[in-house]
């Protein structure tokens, strides 16, 4: 035997007699094993089967139910370049955000269904040949061969590029919600929107600091032979265009951006190879006041879509705590810049680990002793352990907790001296919100960046912002069932029961839509009962309905869907004067 039953199907191995075939079965403990070896079963019904002699056939069974266990078996699937078949849509509908690719993919749906076929969607060249029977269809294919013969005309993969994603309309409600709140906390707080293109030349973003993000460009040479990039973050396009066009400009400059980003990285979740991040940054404040209206404007966002001290935190410290320990260590300025990208890993890796890649950077082990020891401070009053008294790290820092109590923000503010932050550009206050469950990375961060400017050939000026991405949040407010019902929702539905109506239609929807009203148009003949069950769907107020009979008395028949009640009102005019 050489098959397995699932969703009253048998999925079923097709290979040549001489060809090796595993099977692997993915249950809810994510234990992998060949089940099957040595398959010896021939072709079936004369079928071609493109798995060559010797070639290795792999079929994954994905049984799991477990969210968790997508990121691993679309690890998998890469490595063994195996057919799957999913038996769960809530998987299946994992593995497609995540983009994964497979030589045949074989859903819930497909395997329903004794008449649909699937075809490959990866030229692999040692792909399986995948067959489902169903026990009432004996001897009819149900899934054909992964692939099909070459003179076929190739089928193009429809699902997005890996760790990106489509926007379908509920999505895209999703969307528009949290950018409203992005846009009304941006306007409460007085910052101007701004925009920046997302290909940006690749020197902007090229820094020798060690960072993770130059290894994460988006970046290829343009026809014009230019190195361009996309960009993976908005601050240096901020920099650039504060260079640009803001000379004259008054200060401080407040500016706020809502833009895409990208960065070849490992998708996870939360994390994605493209996703929007809002930027709000101060331009022209020298003191931690710039940094206190932030974290305001931070706590702010939080509290409107519900989310209160007890869900998120914000870890906040300075790198010029670091700097001080690591100057009296007598490690020079100049090297420090690539420590701090070493220490932003502390939490990530082993000490032993971290301590080899402070050492490989040529840091004493005196040096690395005390930034350790400093790392661990977790109160502002504890700094006199690592600081003198009148150190300037230390007097801001308290001095941004006063401006926390002032702003009501206090309780959301916690200190962590581990806190640096990977971009090499911060060189004071820095800070990112978590998630205190601890089961999402950082929700957002930013911090002060007085030295940018001049890295891109200008003038330096205090600058301080923070970047917070739409992934995270989102992840975060469904897990603590905060995301809102963004169904369809349209004012009025409008209908011609008789085609010769259709001018009288559309203009009363013009009217109306110029009333401000969103109106659907019917925009073909349909029965009564398609277009009140389309209203339903479209989440409507209302259903204008133009008979002959009704409007050859000038009359069109209004119909409140929540309360069923009707009502005549005279022409378009009648129409646009009711409430």
């Amino acid at each position: 035997p050489n098959s397995i039953r699932t969703h009253g199907c048998t999925i079923k191995c097709q290979t040549p007699l001489e060809a090796y075939c595993e099977i692997y079965d993915i249950h809810s403990q994510l234990n992998a094993h060949p089940i099957r070896n040595g398959c010896e079963h021939g072709l079936v019904d004369g079928q071609s089967c493109p798995t060559t002699q010797y070639a290795p056939c792999r079929l994954l069974l994905l049984r799991s139910r477990r969210a968790a266990h997508v990121h691993c078996c679309a690890d998998m699937i890469g490595s063994l370049r195996c057919s799957v078949v999913v038996q769960h849509r809530a998987v299946w509908s994992g593995l497609q955000s995540l983009g994964v690719r497979a030589p045949c993919l074989v859903t819930p749906t497909l395997l329903a269904s004794t008449s649909r076929r699937c075809q490959s969607n990866d030229a692999a060249p040692a792909p399986s040949a995948v067959q489902a029977e169903h026990p009432t269809q004996q001897g009819r294919r149900s899934v054909a061969a992964a692939h099909q013969p070459t003179a076929q005309k190739e089928v193009i993969d429809l699902r997005p590029p890996r760790g990106t994603r489509d926007f379908p309309p509920e999505d895209k409600r999703l969307q528009a919600w949290l950018f409203d709140h992005f846009a009304a906390v941006t306007q409460s707080f007085g910052f101007e929107m701004v925009d920046y293109p997302v290909l940006e030349s690749e020197a902007l973003f090229i820094r020798k600091a060690g960072e993770e993000i130059v290894d994460q460009l988006y970046n290829f040479e343009d026809k014009g032979g230019r190195r361009v990039a996309l960009r993976p973050e908005l601050t240096p396009s901020l920099a650039r265009l504060v260079l640009s066009a803001g000379a004259g400009r008054p200060l401080p400059l407040k500016w706020a951006a809502v833009g895409q980003c990208w960065r070849y990285e490992r998708s996870t979740r939360g994390r994605r190879r493209e996703h929007y991040q809002w930027n709000l940054d101060v331009v022209g404040v020298a003191g931690v006041e710039a940094e206190a209206e932030l974290l305001a404007a931070l706590v702010a966002f939080f509290r409107r879509v519900g989310l209160g001290p007890a869900d998120v935190g914000i870890r906040v410290s300075t790198r010029a705590l670091l700097g001080a320990v690591l100057e009296g260590a007598g490690v020079p300025a100049a090297a420090h810049p690539a420590i701090y990208v070493a220490v932003d890993r502390a939490d990530k890796l082993p000490i032993a680990a971290v301590e080899a890649e402070l050492g490989a950077l040529r840091v004493p082990p005196a040096a690395i002793d005390a930034l350790l020891r400093t790392l661990r401070i977790r109160d502002v009053g504890a700094l006199s352990e690592v600081l003198p008294p009148d150190s300037p790290a230390a007097r801001d820092l308290v001095v941004l907790f006063d401006l926390a109590a002032a702003y009501g923000i206090a309780d959301w503010l916690h200190f962590d001296a581990g806190v640096v932050r990977g971009l090499a550009y911060y060189t004071g206050i820095v800070f990112e919100g978590f998630d205190r469950a601890g089961a999402l990375r950082a929700v957002c961060g930013g911090g002060r960046y007085d030295r940018l400017l001049s890295s891109l050939g200008g003038a330096d000026l205090p600058c301080a912002g923070f970047g917070f991405g739409d992934a995270v949040i989102v992840e975060l407010l469904r897990d603590r069932g905060l995301l809102p019902d963004l169904g369809r929702r349209v004012d009025d539905v409008v209908h011609a029961l008789e085609e010769s109506l259709r001018p009288q239609a559309c203009a009363a929807a013009a009217a109306l839509r110029a009333k401000g009203r969103s109106v659907e148009l019917v925009l073909e003949p349909k029965r009564m009962k398609w277009v009140l069950k389309h209203a339903e769907r479209c989440g409507a107020a209302r259903l204008v309905l133009l008979a002959p009979e009704e409007w050859a008395r000038g009359e069109i028949k209004v119909k409140d869907l929540s309360s069923r009640e009707e009502r005549m009102v005279v022409g378009v005019e009648g129409l646009c004067q009711l409430e």
